[in-house]
């Protein structure tokens, strides 16, 4: 089975969990920039929580299918598809996400994955690097990709198996406008006045994968000693640079900075992140590093939870 690309949306690619174990060799992770909401899209199809699906962001696309396909869009709410539950698409069908009416990015999921080679351990989109994905690119009218058969197939499923079954809100993240993310502080914490808990940051249009630019009101190093040594950082991380307008790095972040780390948001709260437009507003709150594992096991639980009841309703 094959879907087309009618047309394409803003910046579709194809995406998974990320390639990790290549960052010494200045690989950036990559992968979905809402990992949960590409994770719970595979399991609502039956596809394994990591295998390769759509992201798009603000304008997503116009698709056709040339073969009956189960499918589930997870994240911001795009066209009039139902969101958080599994979709029947017959042969020849069409879909349309071509209008976001809430939050930035979508996830598309299809049962059974798209049929896309690994590369350096992961099938995401590098578009830096011009690698992963359909020809290390966004997706274009007239592409098509293939879909592998799934585990789950529309022509074998019950007529009531589960297409009447959602992903309660209460399990989704608090998706908002204005959220508040949770954050452990930085390397460089102690040489910034703590009033960056008390302010809201406005997100600037030129954010991208690779970082959510903030603007708010600036904040001052202490230290005049002049450039750090560049040292590791991550998805998550938030630098301060000379301008004093926060960065949050984000899944296509490089490797390495020099830039003050004032922060890191915890990784259950990148969702949050992922989903801000361009004017929309975020505060920080900090927590301690044991809760902030204690928050990731207990989204491991969730998903955990979530796998297994679906696996009971879908066969």
């Amino acid at each position: 089975m094959e879907m087309t690309v009618l047309s394409p949306g803003l910046l579709t690619t194809v995406q998974d969990l990320g390639r990790p174990g290549h960052r010494r060799q200045g690989v950036a992770p990559g992968g979905a920039m809402d990992a949960f909401a590409l994770q719970v899209a595979n399991l609502l199809v039956g596809n394994a929580a990591d295998v390769p699906a759509l992201e798009f962001a603000l304008t997503g696309p116009r698709l056709k299918f040339s073969g009956d396909a189960l499918i589930a869009l997870c994240g911001g709410e795009f066209g009039d598809l139902p969101d958080w539950r599994l979709v029947r698409v017959r042969a020849g069908g069409e879909i349309s996400l071509e209008k976001c009416r809430s939050g930035c990015r979508g996830y598309l999921a299809v049962a059974g994955g798209f049929d896309v080679s690994r590369v350096l351990g992961g099938c995401g989109t590098d578009l830096r690097g011009g690698f992963g994905g359909h020809e290390g690119r966004a997706l274009r009218a007239g592409d098509g990709l293939k879909v592998k058969p799934g585990a789950l197939e529309a022509h074998t499923l019950r007529p009531d198996a589960a297409l009447h079954h959602f992903v309660a809100p209460e399990i989704r993240p608090a998706y908002s406008r204005s959220p508040t993310v949770r954050v452990v502080r930085g390397t460089e914490a102690g040489e910034f006045s703590g009033e960056f808990f008390q302010h809201l940051f406005a997100i600037e249009a030129h954010s991208d994968r690779m970082g959510l630019r903030l603007a708010g009101p600036q904040l001052e190093r202490r230290s005049k000693t002049g450039e750090l040594v560049s040292s590791p950082v991550a998805p998550g991380t938030i630098q301060v640079p000379p301008d004093g307008q926060p960065i949050v790095l984000m899944a296509d972040a490089q490797t390495l900075g020099g830039y003050p780390k004032i922060a890191h948001a915890i990784s259950v709260d990148l969702p949050l992140l992922a989903q801000l437009r361009p004017g929309d507003t975020v505060r920080f709150q900090e927590v301690t590093l044991a809760e902030a594992h204690r928050l990731r096991l207990a989204r491991e639980h969730t998903l955990a939870i979530l796998r297994e009841g679906l696996a009971g309703k879908l066969h």
